[in-house]
């Protein structure tokens, strides 16, 4: 059923805006709080008298705009965090940097994806990129799996499990979005790129999709040697889509195609109309942006999106002005949040923590999953950067000047060797222990010490995908990934095509 929320019910958005509350999500050790949220979206709305908060249509762009120069450094910077914390012996790439790390797989996914774009602009040469790929994929072709999915966490010198993390479908599930987009590149018949292809081709057919569908047609989220698999599978709407599409393109151990409309059939909980804009809602931004990573939306369609005369990209597209019109609504009248500040998504946080802010006590989280949805909303004034840059590609003409806001505003320490840090807070205003107080207070407030792998990764693929569509183009050709989105029952676009 439709729900809207409309500016008769402004009153009544501070009851629904969480700026902290028991039960928010952090990271936890085993799962981040990306895998618990899908649950929790918000539900408030604002209606301003521009035609885009009152709904109407949003014309696309016709050109890319000439690109700024920050918006290239930003690109390089972040694509040489992975060039430069991996272990260059296996891969492994950090969850985050430089708090000392264990490895993330969904980084390493991301990681994999940015060596072609560092080639295709020149940071590295194609021989430095097949040889830090062949690494990567030699180790995963041996390492420890179950059914050939991999631990969430693990040691970034052995690979062992880390942090007594879960085997995770949707984690490896990026890894693959990695390993497939690195397949698809190296396309040569030069022996160390005949390699690459081979391997990719076997860590993915391993994958057993099937084992993890203890409820069938849905899929789990996760397993454990202790616990087995969790109680949750997969329902849409939020970032398993790419999990659902690979296990479908499967040419092994494919899942039955009942398993999209039973992952569609939830949609209904999350359609509605939210800040001016009607769309399919997932709170934190990142629902709208991993999958996009490696699939081009634009002008293909599910029988979902059919019967609401859209597609995912346009969907995203929506989510990212509601996300703006909720920052310039700022209803818990947070520092900085604007036209031009704003992105909420999961990353860090300044929290723990409890302090008096505009006459009332605010919670504020460490990790959370933050986002603005449907029933609730999670918002603690923190602000990542990944949550607006990352969406370039839907809506570069409000993207690109919230990235040139947060760059030329807060400069330093906000940005810094590789690109913008995970989050900051300037309504937090005193700094943790771990940073000793400045002698003028940064507008930007709190600023986390740490770069997230998986914040990253959206930065440099979806910032080179708006440039030149490099990751978008190669996977369109990639046969598992086509295969996927046909069984799903996608049709128009690029698929009307041969491949």
């Amino acid at each position: 059923m439709r729900r809207k929320f409309t500016a008769s019910d402004t009153a009544q958005v501070a009851t629904h805006v969480i700026a902290g509350g028991e039960g928010a999500p952090d990271r936890a050790s085993t799962r981040s709080a990306r895998v618990v949220f899908p649950a929790m979206v918000a539900c408030c709305a604002w209606l301003a008298a521009s035609p885009v908060a009152r709904g109407e249509p949003i014309q696309p762009n016709a050109q890319p705009q000439a690109l700024d120069p920050v918006i290239a450094d930003l690109e390089e910077r972040t694509f040489r965090f992975f060039w430069e914390t991996a272990n260059p012996d296996n891969g492994l790439i950090p969850d985050r940097y430089p708090t000392p790390p264990f490895a993330s797989i969904a980084a390493v996914g991301f990681g994999l994806t940015a060596y072609p774009i560092g080639v295709e602009r020149g940071y590295i040469s194609r021989a430095a990129a097949r040889e830090r790929v062949l690494a990567t994929l030699r180790f995963f072709a041996h390492e420890t799996n179950q059914h050939g999915f991999f631990h969430h966490f693990i040691d970034m010198r052995t690979g062992a499990r880390a942090n007594d993390s879960e085997v995770s479908t949707v984690d490896t599930a990026l890894l693959l979005g990695g390993v497939l987009f690195c397949q698809s590149y190296f396309d040569s018949e030069e022996p160390q790129e005949l390699e690459i292809r081979k391997l990719a081709d076997e860590i993915y057919r391993r994958v057993d999709w099937t084992w993890a569908q203890p409820r069938p047609p849905g899929i789990a989220l996760a397993w454990t040697p202790e616990e087995g698999f969790s109680r949750d599978d997969w329902q849409g709407y939020n970032e398993a889509m790419i999990v659902y599409l690979l296990a479908l393109g499967s040419p092994t151990h494919p899942i039955g195609e009942r398993a999209w409309t039973r992952w569609t059939r939830t949609y209904g909980r999350y359609w509605g109309t939210l800040y001016g804009q009607t769309y399919l809602a997932f709170a934190p931004l990142f629902g709208h942006q991993y999958s996009h990573v490696w699939v081009d939306f634009r002008g293909i369609r599910d029988a979902y999106m059919r019967a609401h005369d859209l597609d995912y990209f346009e969907n995203s597209r929506r989510a990212t002005y509601a996300e703006r019109r909720y920052a310039i609504a700022n209803p818990m009248h947070w520092q900085a949040y604007g036209e031009n500040v704003w992105g909420l998504t999961a990353c860090d946080g300044p929290g723990p923590a409890r302090q008096r802010y505009d006459g009332a006590e605010r919670r504020f989280f460490k990790y959370a999953a933050r986002g603005v949805g449907l029933d609730r909303i999670i918002d603690d004034g923190t602000i990542a950067p990944t949550a607006a840059v990352s969406s370039l590609p839907f809506a570069p003409e409000i993207v690109l000047p919230a990235t040139l806001e947060m760059y030329h505003r807060f400069g330093a320490p906000l940005y810094s060797r590789y690109g913008f840090r995970d989050a900051f807070n300037p309504s937090f205003r005193s700094p943790p222990k771990s940073q000793p107080p400045a002698a003028e207070q940064s507008p930007a407030g709190w600023v986390d010490r740490d770069y997230l792998g998986i914040d990253q990764g959206p930065i440099v693929a979806m910032i080179e995908n708006y440039r030149s569509e490099l990751v978008w183009r190669v996977m369109r050709g990639n046969a598992y990934l086509r295969r996927g989105l046909e069984r799903a029952g996608f049709q128009g676009g690029w698929l009307a095509r041969p491949p």
